[in-house]
């Protein structure tokens, strides 16, 4: 019995992540759920998007599955899954992406995995707002120290990139990749421009490398890597990015298998871990019975692998390629004009028939 915290999101969250629980129901692996809020419910309800209650849930339970959570833009409370991930520390950020015959893309025989850093880069929050005392201080010590003029009106973000965290998702990849039998890694960055920060990051990488000789590394510059993807995302196996870079690449390589709507992810660390779809709470689509169910369903096949049990992951995901694959009971995105439920109800039953 997997006991596990279950947090249905805003927007669209609910009505995916509770069709993800169903569907794991449906096919007998045996769960005990623990539901927990957060974001726009948890704010009004406790005057915080992110309450201890839901993050003591998930320490307890160690593993934990939601649906997506609104993050404002440039206003209101800062992302509560940036939130989430640095307060459990899950430090990896996996998001798989591949071909499904039937999705609509003008790519075929996708198969790549990005791996993100998820605690550093200028997503770990250090910033200081325009006009601010603090951050004309700031401004006068660079300017002192390192001989930049900075323009006193400007807001600054801090960029930390360790040499601890870099070795360390250096170390998951590599892990993963021997686990997995894959073959190749590629680290991302910028170094060419941003040589102490993204240079410590290649550098850890490196140094991890040697560890792993029979496994392939190599780098790629950020921007180039993007017009690699375009050109020829065969080529690439396994992506190893800091935060910011990770994030943007994870979209472009979302567009390479037909969007947001097939993207799901994980957030691992040492001993816990949390299985999200990468897209948003798409507010405007709430209760509209219109979203695509597949990244959330993924989501809930990775934590399925997470929890051992492959089998259940392996007729979860079979299901999803034979529904996709038929294209007749579909979203809109899919080419058909099938419902969130009428989707993820046929995905239910391919899984059930896998049972006979």
């Amino acid at each position: 019995m997997h006991k596990i915290t279950f947090i249905p999101g805003d927007g669209i969250g609910p009505e995916i992540s509770n069709l993800a629980k169903r569907c794991l129901e449906s096919m007998g692996v045996q769960i005990e759920w623990e539901e927990a809020i957060a974001g726009e419910e948890a704010l009004k309800k406790f005057n915080t998007p992110l309450p201890n209650s839901t993050i003591q849930s998930i320490k307890k339970n160690k593993v934990a599955i939601k649906g997506p959570i609104t993050t404002p833009v440039a206003g209101g409370f800062r992302s509560v899954n940036v939130a989430m991930r640095q307060v459990l520390d899950l430090y990896v950020c996996l998001r798989p992406y591949r071909s499904f015959l039937g999705a609509s893309s003008k790519y075929e025989n996708i198969d790549l995995i990005v791996i993100r850093e998820n605690s550093e880069d200028l997503y770990a929050g250090i910033e200081f707002k325009q006009g601010e005392k603090d951050t004309k201080r700031i401004i006068e010590d660079i300017q002192r120290l390192e001989g930049s003029r900075i323009s006193l009106d400007s807001a600054i973000s801090i960029k930390p990139i360790s040499e601890y965290a870099s070795k360390r998702i250096f170390r998951f990849a590599f892990e993963y990749v021997r686990r997995n039998k894959r073959e190749k890694i590629t680290a991302v960055h910028k170094a060419n421009i941003m040589k102490y920060t993204d240079g410590l990051f290649l550098e850890s990488g490196r140094e991890i490398s040697k560890q792993y000789p029979e496994i392939e590394f190599e780098d790629r510059i950020v921007d180039n890597m993007c017009m690699q993807l375009i050109l020829k995302p065969q080529k690439y196996d396994v992506l190893v990015l800091p935060n910011l870079y990770g994030d943007i690449v994870s979209d472009l390589c979302a567009g390479l298998v037909g969007g947001l709507g097939m993207s799901p992810g994980a957030n691992i660390g040492d001993d816990v871990a949390l299985f999200e779809p990468t897209h948003g709470s798409a507010p405007k689509y709430k209760g509209k019975n219109k979203v695509n169910p597949t990244a959330m369903l993924l989501s809930a096949a990775l934590m399925l692998r997470y929890l051992k049990e492959n089998t259940a992951a392996d007729r979860l995901e079979k299901a999803i390629q034979e529904v996709i694959k038929e294209g007749k009971i579909v979203t809109y995105d899919l080419g058909g004009s099938a419902g969130t439920r009428e989707m993820g109800e046929e995905i239910i039953r391919h899984t059930l028939h896998a049972t006979r």
